[in-house]
């Protein structure tokens, strides 16, 4: 077995705390396509870190998966629509190769709107920093997008909604980025956020910070990432 299929396997095989969805392990019959999309992510995400492992020369690391990005493509920070080739900006290719793309949310779930069934879900966040990968003219087969917990945690009974990731939730999440830090020993760690930056500070784990893009901070992130990888 090779490195990355045992740290994806290490995924599945972890079982989070209440109100979080292991996307590469858990099956929602009112939102996933069938019991097969925990296992197609789980291909999504081999796929994404063969194109990168070892020679990855910058780790992207947010807070936690969100339910428009990750949740169902599989991959941090990376949203069906930009797989399913329905992206105005960002083409799947620069993620892995679409024909290895399977969605894996459910058109016919009643819980997603009309533009989510038709086009996948999509992730503001996703769109500035694969922008940010291409403007600066960066390989991305140079970049992991990652999270401190790469699990999906969300509020109780709402399984698409986001949440701040617990304290608990965190240190069981590092142990994947050191993980991946092995996988790819080269790569800089670089702290997208306030919460990312300090959590990574406090397990000693040595990185560099930008400004998360949500809240009104595109322009600054944009700004001090440009400043980062142009080193």
């Amino acid at each position: 077995m090779s490195e990355i299929n045992k740290f994806i396997q290490a995924l599945q095989n972890h079982k989070p705390l209440e109100c979080v969805c292991n996307p590469w392990r858990d099956y929602h019959h009112e939102y996933d396509i069938g019991e097969e999309a925990p296992a197609l992510r789980a291909v999504h995400l081999q796929h994404y870190l063969h194109l990168r492992v070892p020679q990855a020369r910058f780790i992207l690391v947010a807070e936690a998966l969100g339910y428009q990005g990750g949740r169902f493509s599989g991959i941090a920070m990376t949203s069906e629509r930009i797989l399913l080739n329905n992206h105005q900006h960002v083409h799947p290719a620069t993620v892995f190769d679409p024909k290895h793309f399977r969605r894996t949310s459910s058109k016919d779930s009643k819980h997603l709107s009309a533009t989510q069934k038709k086009l996948g879900f999509n992730e503001p966040t996703a769109t500035v920093v694969w922008g940010e990968i291409r403007d600066n003219n960066i390989s991305p087969s140079d970049v992991i997008l990652w999270n401190i917990f790469p699990f999906h945690p969300h509020k109780a009974g709402q399984p698409l909604t986001n949440r701040t990731p617990k304290e608990a939730e965190k240190e069981e999440g590092l142990v994947y980025v050191k993980m991946l830090q092995k996988l790819c020993p080269k790569a800089e760690i670089i702290a997208i956020g306030n919460q990312s930056h300090q959590t990574l500070q406090k397990y000693g784990i040595e990185n560099k910070k930008v400004p998360h893009p949500s809240m009104g901070g595109v322009t600054r992130f944009r700004q001090a990432f440009k400043e980062l990888v142009q080193q």
